[in-house]
């Protein structure tokens, strides 16, 4: 395959996708395919976003002008990569609100990093998913300018959002984002809680889906799974901001009363 043919079908591309490639028929050495790529990005066809890491720059734009999908970016900014949290909501455009703030889970571990106004953080998968098949499940593929890129499906999503709400966007836009998934297999995301151990984030979801149990047609038994994993002592439901709250006993879980009466959906 031409280097100008292998560009055109992966718009966005790592140096080890390429140089398997270029290496396939044999007879190049490492050196050779860094010197093509070189000599792309010098004659403006190709942009080096990051060291190892490059995007095709299509004809009749110009590498200084065009922008590059970050959706793209992310997804090969590791093998492993999996476009995660409020990306992943935004993405499949569940998110109530946009955001220049792009996550991705990956078992390595990488500083932030921008690139056209866009901020580039790379999640570690928890640990007690990390030797886990597919990251631990609920991950799916989604399709973009003839690439396949990895996102956490609603399901994993709802669930890593309330494990991790720093990377959500606050309770709001949890909350609303959340809420504008009108079907989820309950049964997978209680499994899924339970999977990443931890009372708090059971409990979280718990209290979520009772608040959410008639539009999501939860039935007792996936909030008893849920509540027999919940904290044995009270927990606040923000680990940062311990105080205030009301005490939900069945649940052990102190919840801010904006949360608990959905504040925002009064000015919406």
């Amino acid at each position: 395959m031409k280097p100008t043919d292998f560009f055109v079908h992966n718009p966005v591309f790592r140096f080890e996708e390429f140089r398997e490639a270029h290496q396939a028929g044999g007879h190049r050495s490492p050196q050779t395919t860094a010197s093509v790529l070189k000599q792309h990005v010098a004659a403006g066809n190709l942009l080096n976003v990051r060291r190892g890491l490059y995007a095709r720059v299509p004809d009749g734009a110009t590498a200084a002008t065009f922008r590059v999908d970050p959706y793209l970016l992310a997804s090969r900014l590791s093998e492993d990569a999996v476009i995660a949290y409020h990306s992943a909501l935004q993405l499949l455009g569940r998110s109530h609100s946009q955001s220049q703030r792009l996550t991705y889970l990956s078992r390595r571990r990488a500083k932030p990093f921008v690139f056209q106004d866009t901020e580039f953080v790379s999640v570690l998968v928890p640990a007690s998913l990390r030797t886990l098949p597919d990251l631990g499940g609920g991950v799916r593929d989604e399709h973009r300018q003839g690439l396949t890129l990895r996102v956490t499906g609603y399901e994993r999503t709802m669930v890593d959002v309330l494990d991790v709400p720093e990377h959500g966007g606050g309770w709001e836009e949890i909350w609303r984002s959340l809420e504008a998934i009108e079907f989820v297999d309950l049964d997978f995301v209680v499994a899924y809680a339970l999977r990443l151990k931890s009372a708090l984030t059971v409990a979280r979801v718990g209290f979520y889906l009772e608040q959410h149990k008639d539009e999501l047609l939860v039935e007792a038994r996936h909030l008893e799974a849920l509540r027999a994993r919940a904290p044995a002592q009270p927990r606040y439901f923000e680990r940062r901001h311990r105080k205030g709250g009301k005490l939900l006993p069945r649940w052990n879980l102190i919840v801010p009363e904006q949360v608990l009466a959905r504040a925002w959906a009064e000015i919406a």
